[in-house]
């Protein structure tokens, strides 16, 4: 029999990943905790859960798995992550952000690397049909010269969702650095950054922040500014600029494109975005490509420990 592989979380996410497994015809076990849940997942997928979490299953002493892939809340993650990699687990993919509160990165990070293991982080916007397609353009046209985004969260809606206190207070970390990981991973990560910050206190379950604005260059050379209003209207949004295109991600899915002399902008042709319609988009490809070890789309928890110092700064933190 094949090695098999353990899903941990039998949630939304978890069943998001059931799809491609199910698709791709691997071997894997889910782990989750409630009898609902679990129901749910199996009406869903055709498995079934092993449930009582994952502390009770790693007592029974399984064999281990060839890798595992983490998806449960937020405020879960870390704690997840290390009793997986203390069992002996060297293959993880975890949600992002990894992590629920900055501080809990150095020591998942010394973990990872004490028992040299791969644990690589889930920002599934990465692998985005529109995504690879803007970065084939960015390429041909010889790289960008700028680029904005925006991550305006819609408070009026998350305020009032049934969450976790860490996942809502913590919502930037947990939630709004998917655009910004996407913006980083086609532009380069910041070298110079100039953040400001404002609404403290004015969302209850977001207290630390709630208006951002802020500027900067990234490591190839290109000027950037970002701004979000949490208390106003808005949406995710992205636009990078080349010597010869804008290209427009509004909402993120799918490309747009406004050529120099043009004012029109218009879909990019020849964009295959079935996969990301089958399934949660980008899920598909990030999976094939973690179980492949294909990590060079994946971030890295180096990686990441290293962008939560911009992180914080952009969010308040």
């Amino acid at each position: 029999m094949d090695k098999q592989i353990w899903l941990i979380g039998s949630g939304y996410m978890g069943i998001e990943y059931a799809k491609v497994l199910n698709d791709l015809d691997v071997n894997f076990l889910t782990i989750g905790r409630g009898a609902e849940s679990a129901q749910a997942f199996k009406e869903q997928t055709g498995k079934e859960v092993v449930t009582g979490g994952l502390e009770a299953f790693l007592a029974t002493q399984p064999d281990l798995p060839s890798e595992a892939i983490v998806a449960v809340g937020i405020e879960n993650l870390a704690t997840t992550t290390t009793a997986l990699l203390n069992f002996g687990v060297k293959k993880i993919l975890v949600e992002k952000p990894a992590i629920a509160y900055p501080e809990e990165i150095v020591e998942l990070l010394n973990i990872a690397k004490q028992k040299e293991a791969d644990v690589l982080l889930a920002y599934n916007r990465r692998f985005y049909a529109s995504i690879q397609k803007a970065m084939e353009i960015i390429q041909e046209d010889g790289g960008l010269t700028s680029f904005n985004f925006e991550f305006t969260e819609w408070s009026h809606v998350i305020g009032t969702l049934k969450k976790h206190p860490a996942e809502h207070q913590n919502w930037f970390l947990g939630n709004s650095t998917h655009i910004i990981d996407a913006a980083f991973y086609l532009a380069g990560a910041p070298t110079q950054l100039q953040s400001f910050v404002k609404g403290q206190n004015q969302l209850d379950w977001h207290t630390k922040s709630a208006i951002f604005a802020g500027a900067g260059e990234t490591e190839n050379g290109a000027l950037f500014s970002y701004q979000a209003n949490w208390v106003a209207p808005g949406r995710w949004a992205m636009e990078f600029l080349t010597p010869k295109h804008r290209l427009i991600f509004k909402p993120i899915e799918k490309l747009q494109i406004q050529k120099i002399g043009s004012v029109a902008v218009d879909f990019v042709e020849g964009v295959d975005y079935t996969l990301d319609e089958k399934y949660k988009p980008g899920v598909y490809l990030q999976t094939k490509a973690f179980l492949a070890n294909d990590f060079s789309k994946l971030c890295t928890l180096d990686e990441q420990n290293k962008a939560l110092e911009y992180y914080k700064q952009i969010g308040g933190y």
